[in-house]
């Protein structure tokens, strides 16, 4: 039987990388995802993808930030397939990138915006309609920058991941008598559009350094980290909650 046979799913940033990657492959486990991300025609994309598999999605292009997208997911995660059990909060920003003294404000805000703010939205209409259906499973993209390694020039995109680690506690603690379990996905480097391995002007050996400082000597494609959300939003972890799970090729803990 399918992981997740009749469940119904939100994942957000689903447009590209893990997000993308993580709908179609909970698609393939049997849920009906509802995706999100700001652009229309690249969730088009993945919803044709979805359905040319057999599974089923509908896209609803929106800014996290927005208020009116979380409660607009979940509206349409009730009304079209008649519920909600798993959300993946999984959009994202590296925001703005310098010393911390040379961050202006409104990077800092908007960096928190995105990647912490918006998680709490999600949850904030995502619990009560999982609480209607006995229970859910709620997993955060958090990462181990701010974890477990502080890097130069990324105190915004640190501070905001490790919040989300945070919320994940307090929910878990909160909700976890009604059924509700939210856990942190921590990955290591992942080879997707927002990977400072495929910026602009990115040299091999921008990869080659990436690359050794995982343990594992490389970067995980965003199907790996697709799987183990996968574990988290289904029920072979039905007793993991409050957790931070490191899917980071070793990253914290390399020193060679």
């Amino acid at each position: 039987m399918a992981a997740l046979a009749d469940k119904v799913a939100i994942v957000t940033g689903a447009s590209s990388g893990i997000g993308y990657a993580t709908a179609r492959l909970f698609a393939q486990e049997g849920a009906k995802v509802v995706v999100a991300a700001r652009r229309q025609a690249e969730l088009d994309a993945l919803v044709a993808n979805v359905e040319a598999e057999g599974g089923k999605a509908i896209a609803v292009a929106g800014d996290v930030r927005d208020e009116a997208l979380a409660k607009a997911l979940v509206e349409t995660a009730v009304g079209r397939f008649g519920g909600l059990d798993i959300a993946f909060n999984n959009a994202g920003s590296t925001g703005e990138m310098a010393p911390l003294p040379d961050i202006s404000l409104t990077g800092w805000r908007d960096t928190l915006d995105t990647n912490l703010t918006s998680a709490f939205l999600g949850a904030k209409y995502q619990l009560p309609a999982m609480i209607e259906r006995g229970g859910g499973s709620l997993v955060f993209t958090s990462t181990f920058v701010g974890y477990t390694v502080g890097m130069p020039g990324m105190a915004a995109y640190a501070a905001s991941k490790a919040g989300l680690i945070g919320l994940v506690q307090v929910i878990a603690a909160e909700f976890g008598g009604k059924g509700i379990r939210a856990n942190a996905i921590l990955p290591g480097g992942t080879d997707t559009p927002m990977s400072i391995t495929n910026a602009p002007g990115a040299t091999p050996e921008v990869l080659a350094f990436v690359e050794g400082l995982h343990a594992l000597k490389r970067m995980a494609m965003p199907e790996e980290i697709a799987r183990s959300v996968l574990y988290l939003a289904s029920d072979a972890s039905s007793f993991t909650t409050g957790a931070a799970l490191l899917v980071d090729g070793g990253v914290s803990i390399n020193r060679t």
